[in-house]
């Protein structure tokens, strides 16, 4: 890969990118007030489950298929993935984190001097909301990087914000988050092989305890996180 189409990859995947991603835990606090998660060794066995059983198989996938979509220019299967990510967020609380980092995203491209009159960001804004996976599968096109790299920096990137949740909700040390980021990352290779596996009728969103965890967090007392 180009150096420069490395540096916006990264840039992309980075937990400063202006979108909001630091502000969500993605139930994890939720897991923490129902004693689930109370420790560095269970913060690691649920964050590699959701990894495997909710990343992979889901948002990974649509970046992946996204990506492909971008690049040949394929609005109506953009739209199509799009809608799907909106009806298969199983709560409140991950639907408006979806729409609210899409969105995000969408200002962040506009606001970047290169391609800003890019006609995709009009496709995208269209969307009407657009979500995260989508959004974020266009920066990666407009920056010149490869469908495996992507999806590897946009997992990398997910991991770095829930284990950073995860310091200040259970709460964790620095040493114990960086031993869990180094047992995701180890993980997130065959979780983006078995993304590029799947295809439409394969592809899915099914956590049913992250369903219940994320709704039961729409009303819990103290909350440091917005999901």
């Amino acid at each position: 890969m180009a150096p420069g189409a490395l540096l916006d990859l990264l840039w992309l995947a980075s937990p400063a990118l202006p979108v909001g991603g630091f502000s969500y835990s993605e139930a994890l606090e939720a897991t923490v007030e129902a004693g689930l998660v109370t420790n560095e060794e269970q913060a690691r066995a649920w964050l590699l489950d959701q990894l495997n059983l909710s990343l992979a198989r889901a948002d990974l996938a649509v970046v992946a298929a996204a990506h492909a979509a971008w690049g040949a220019g394929d609005e109506g299967r953009i739209r199509t993935l799009n809608d799907w990510v909106l009806l298969t967020r199983e709560s409140s609380e991950l639907r408006q984190q979806a729409e609210q980092m899409g969105r995000s995203m969408l200002e962040w491209l506009r606001n970047q001097p290169e391609g800003a009159d890019d006609p995709r960001l009009a496709q995208l804004a269209s969307l009407k909301p657009p979500t995260w996976p989508v959004a974020w599968a266009l920066g990666a096109v407009r920056g010149g990087a490869a469908l495996e790299p992507s999806l590897v920096a946009h997992a990398f990137g997910w991991a770095e914000n829930l284990v950073q949740a995860a310091l200040k909700a259970v709460p964790l040390g620095q040493s114990a988050g960086q031993r869990i980021l180094a047992a995701l990352a180890r993980d997130i290779p065959a979780a983006v092989a078995h993304a590029l596996s799947l295809d439409d009728q394969h592809r899915q969103a099914f956590t049913p305890m992250l369903a219940i965890l994320s709704a039961r967090h729409e009303t819990q007392y103290s909350r440091l996180f917005r999901s």
